[in-house]
């Protein structure tokens, strides 16, 4: 499928290209180090949605163009995963992969979303996006391990197509997308 969707969807990829390219210079891609199966760091590409910053700690909402919030809103940003797929670090369907500095702050039970190999889409974005928690996002991945099967995940593609269409969740309450909860400092003693 993804051989297929990367054929079909290449003339898309190629006008993003240039209307990034043209709109923001280079480079067109944004690259980003993820924790993917059982762990394993690889680098994930997404097509870049935000200017350079024009002076330090420039918070992102200001960076990003127009071009770049029309990319998110429609998830088009995430189209060059499909090579991700295709060299085996991702699948179509599993646990968004996330970043290394975020794993090393998972407990055992949270470290159960890298027992496969993370999704370009998956139960927790068809169930909420970046509207619901790190906690809620990670349980529902969880339960996706757990109990995964094809017509599961025809359900997930199908959701995932409405998803797009409808546009929802793709930034948290009040536009904001949460981070990961960090553990704080112990108790005082």
């Amino acid at each position: 499928m993804a051989v297929v969707a990367a054929v079909v969807l290449s003339p898309v990829a190629a006008v993003l290209a240039v209307a990034i390219r043209l709109t923001m210079g280079r480079p067109v891609l944004f690259r980003q180090q993820r924790s993917g199966w059982h762990g394993e760091e690889f680098s994930i590409a997404k097509f870049r949605t935000m200017r350079p910053p024009r002076y330090p700690d420039e918070p992102d909402a200001d960076r990003l163009t127009r071009v770049g919030a029309l990319l998110r809103s429609t998830s088009l940003d995430e189209l060059p995963q499909l090579v991700n797929v295709l060299r085996g670090e991702m699948t179509l369907i599993g646990p968004r992969p996330t970043l290394p500095e975020q794993v090393a702050h998972y407990s055992a039970h949270q470290r159960r979303r890298l027992e496969v190999r993370p999704g370009i889409t998956g139960y927790a974005q068809v169930k909420g996006r970046n509207a619901i928690t790190w906690p809620e996002r990670i349980e529902l991945d969880i339960w996706y391990i757990d109990n995964r099967t094809l017509l599961l995940e025809l359900r997930i593609l199908a959701l995932t197509v409405r998803d797009l269409v409808r546009r929802e969740g793709i930034t948290g309450p009040g536009g904001v997308n949460q981070g990961f909860p960090l553990p704080g400092p112990g108790p005082e003693t």
